[in-house]
């Protein structure tokens, strides 16, 4: 009889060893705007036996921040939403590990600004003046072509720009105007801006749903410092079905700041050849294509197609204005500083 149970629990202790653990687990810790659909996401999960717990971490910034304060225990084994303003600080920093995905044959390289691919890019957007197609038609008005046209008196007034050092839009704006007027001509054209009636907001949630026209229609701004995928977003968001986007974007040399988003696999993963595919799954064409709608977004994977909203009201610069990252790393605060202490004093 002993002999019998001592087998028994020999056999329930193998199948015990052999029985199936779970999926594994993967943390990838994100600014707050991440999105993707929950059927992508879990066509990942299932085709990797995975679990993929997604860590809202604040603004890019303040995510950038708990990733390197936590750096000796890392809290995930992945980072998405770094992007070309803090990419400087975040390699600097020795928080990610080197991944040369295969996928990055698919992605120009004026997109990978990382030669040791510790980050790899996965989105870009431009931050672009929006303009309310119907007030500029009803009061017979051109729309300015660049920026030095904003200072024109006819313009007084009507442009409404988030502060930089509390909206991401503000700075990448902030960023537009340096990299076109230069160091420190940039803080003569915010000083005749202000002298021409600009408006200061905190945030883009105020300055769209309250100071915009276009929004609101009761806001006196029809500018303000907004995305260039804002008007499709507005078709897909709408109500009532459009048949046009009622704002477009001003896409002169240098008025638009390209910002690009990139992912990293922290140091001391213990899931690195999870961390692996997964990033090589942001750079794949199924989530390429699901960013649009979801973060309003373009993709990097040139085999990626657009919504037909994008490809029909988006306008993509040609010239978009950009600054070398580890400049704007440097000057930064610097900058917003001086901008406080040129507009809002």
């Amino acid at each position: 009889m002993k002999r019998f149970a001592f087998l028994l629990l020999t056999v329930v202790l193998a199948l015990s060893a052999c029985a199936p653990e779970g999926p594994a687990e993967l943390t990838v810790m994100t600014h707050d705007s991440f999105a993707a659909s929950e059927e992508v996401v879990q066509a990942f999960e299932e085709a990797n036996d995975v679990q993929v717990t997604f860590l809202a971490s604040g603004d890019t910034g303040a995510a950038l921040n708990k990733a390197i304060l936590s750096k000796d225990a890392p809290l995930a084994d992945v980072f998405y939403g770094v992007d070309n303003t803090f990419l400087s600080r975040a390699l600097e920093a020795g928080i990610f590990e080197a991944y040369q995905s295969p996928a990055l044959a698919n992605i120009p390289a004026r997109f990978q600004l990382d030669p040791e691919n510790r980050l790899l890019p996965v989105d870009y957007g431009d931050v672009c003046i929006n303009y309310d197609k119907a007030y500029f038609a009803e009061n017979d008005l051109a729309v300015p072509a660049g920026l030095e046209d904003l200072l024109a008196p006819e313009y007084n007034g009507l442009l409404v720009v988030e502060n930089p050092a509390t909206s991401s839009p503000g700075l990448a704006f902030l960023l537009a105007t340096i990299a076109h007027f230069g160091d420190p001509g940039y803080l003569d054209f915010w000083a005749a801006l202000r002298d021409n009636g600009l408006v200061v907001v905190n945030d883009w949630e105020t300055a769209y749903y309250t100071n915009f026209s276009a929004s609101s229609g009761r806001g006196t701004q029809p500018m303000m410092v907004s995305y260039g995928s804002s008007p499709p977003a507005e078709v897909i968001f709408a109500q009532t079905p459009l048949d046009d986007a009622p704002t477009a974007s001003i896409t002169g040399p240098e008025t638009c700041f390209r910002q690009i988003e990139f992912v990293g696999i922290l140091q001391g993963t213990e899931q690195r050849a999870l961390a692996e595919k997964f990033v090589d799954f942001l750079l794949s064409q199924q989530f390429q294509e699901d960013m649009p709608t979801q973060m309003f977004v373009f993709p990097v994977n040139q085999n990626a197609e657009l919504p037909d909203e994008f490809v029909q009201y988006a306008q993509i610069p040609d010239e978009p204005a950009e600054l070398d990252p580890a400049e704007i790393a440097a000057n930064r605060e610097q900058w917003i500083q001086v901008w406080t202490e040129t507009v809002l004093r």
